[in-house]
């Protein structure tokens, strides 16, 4: 699985951007109220399914979706501009996305949706729908005063949307008229009388038109419970905001408590697995150089120099309707880099499995010994720059073993704040920082090097000294209780005194 999105950090909100003082449930509260506001533009699906022993055929799908502006409710969504921009450096096709998008909705919306059909309570949100049904309502009424019951007439060039609105609100506004779809964008429209109308209207086969309606309204949220009732294992890169954006797109509104999301999220995907977090342990345990992206993990990964014990073993094939990724690479097409995920994946376990016995790996072995050697990495989505390494999405989420934290004094420099001592060290290393009282300042970086190189580079410094951080000493809180326990203290001491003097 990959997601595209129209942004991925709102900076509608102060202080949204990532910390690595972020516990998950403070990243998730941040995340949640960018997924909000944005919404997904592509999502790709690469299903990888075992021909023979180690040989796997892969059908990659690239999907434009679209909320769906059927009904009575219009999704508003943000676009980002640095997003934008770099999606369209790629060559996204945003005609294909504002155009051609597969609509979706979650249980919420579809509720309220299926709520107006039963009442008959109809609205067009969109305004280019407007204008087809208009010229729609114009052609059926001046067609209408002069037909005879029973006689009919066709209405063409309608979208699967406009036919679905043109139908429910002809049928709301003239009660001597009666509309079936007729495929090829048409609709046929025939004058009935009231009797008729309100026999035709209680028939099973309106309300299979009604049913209808809702499933086109659904449109990729039909696949998306599809996957849910497969229960296949679902593989990601990076994929904690394609999840949070599945579930709020496609399941439920995100909800405020991140445990609910995390139970939520493996009710629905019991077997996930991040390369991001896979391909970390693999670096840790094999020679390979270090690469972020998921074209370069893939490329490093297909490269036989680097594999000399075979860890390309995996033979995988696409599809040939799928041979467009086999000719040229499409980096942030969502079907592509889909079938880079489960690529990654396959060459990873292998090379794994090959690291976890003294004995020579079987010439083919089969899915289920790689998910043995992922075992550990299953349900752990990797969490950048926080407090975690990953999100166990089965269990309690263990604690990242981060550098330690470095206190700064600040001496004969009054007024400092925390964007001017970020100025003063970012040169020596990458860090977040915050302010712990008027002449205190926490720096937490994620490399043990970082933290070397600024206490040596600041051990002679006039106006700032860095030491590691020690609670007991360096705490806000420890500091004052210190204080009153020191002014109790002196007090006890002063009454014992002056109360035993004659």
């Amino acid at each position: 699985l990959d997601m595209e999105f129209t942004g991925l950090h709102s900076t509608f909100a102060r202080d949204n951007k990532p910390s690595l003082f972020d516990s998950p449930a403070e990243r998730y509260l941040k995340a949640r109220q960018s997924v909000q506001r944005f919404t997904v533009t592509q999502l790709g699906l690469a299903i990888f399914s075992s021909e023979n022993p180690n040989k796997y055929m892969v059908h990659s799908y690239n999907f434009f979706l679209f909320p769906s502006t059927l009904g009575v409710s219009d999704v508003e969504f943000t676009l980002s501009a640095s997003s934008t921009e770099f999606l369209s450096y790629y060559g996204f096709d945003y005609n294909k996305f504002l155009k051609d998008g597969i609509p979706y909705m979650n249980e919420v919306q579809e509720k309220i949706l299926s709520q107006h059909l039963i009442a008959g309570s109809w609205k067009v949100s969109s305004a280019l729908d407007r204008n087809v049904l208009k010229k729609a309502i114009d052609e059926v009424t001046s067609w209408i005063a002069a037909a005879e019951e029973e006689e009919t007439m066709i209405l063409q060039d309608l979208s699967g949307c406009q036919m679905f609105d043109v139908q429910m609100v002809l049928r709301q506004a003239l009660q001597n008229v009666w509309t079936q779809p007729l495929g090829d964008k048409k609709v046929m429209v025939k004058k009935v009388s009231p009797q008729h109308r309100r026999l035709l209207e209680n028939s099973p086969c309106d309300y299979f038109q009604k049913e209808l309606i809702l499933l086109s309204a659904r449109g990729f949220t039909n696949l998306f419970e599809t996957l849910v009732e497969a229960k296949k294992p679902l593989v990601g890169h990076n994929m904690l905001m394609d999840l949070m954006h599945l579930h709020d797109k496609f399941y439920k509104p995100l909800p405020e408590s991140y445990e609910e999301f995390k139970r939520n999220i493996h009710n629905l995907f019991p077997v996930l697995i991040d390369t991001k977090t896979v391909t970390r342990s693999v670096w840790k345990k094999c020679p390979f150089p270090r690469v972020s992206s998921l074209l370069e993990v893939y490329e490093v990964l297909c490269s036989s120099s680097l594999n000399p014990e075979g860890a390309t073993c995996p033979v995988i094939a696409l599809a040939s309707d799928c041979s467009r990724y086999a000719e040229k690479s499409s980096p942030h097409e969502a079907g592509y880099d889909a079938f880079l995920c489960g690529s990654v994946l396959l060459k990873s376990a292998h090379l794994l499995l090959c690291r976890s016995t003294d004995d020579a790996v079987e010439a083919d072995p089969s899915f289920s010994q790689y998910l043995t050697v992922l075992a550990e990495y299953l349900n752990k989505v990797n969490f950048i720059r926080g407090g975690v390494s990953s999100i166990n999405f089965s269990g309690e989420d263990a604690p990242c073993q981060h550098p330690p934290v470095l206190v700064v004094h600040v001496r004969g420099w009054p007024g400092l704040n925390e964007r001017q001592i970020y100025q003063e060290f970012k040169a020596l290393c990458r860090f977040d920082v915050r302010q712990l009282s008027k002449n205190q300042f926490i720096l937490l970086s994620n490399k043990f090097k970082h933290v070397r190189h600024v206490l040596r580079g600041y051990k002679h410094h006039p106006h700032l000294s860095v030491s590691v951080y020690r609670h007991w000493r360096h705490s806000p809180r420890v500091n004052c209780l210190l204080q009153v326990s020191g002014v109790v203290a002196l007090w006890s001491l002063l009454a014992f005194v002056l109360g035993g003097a004659p």
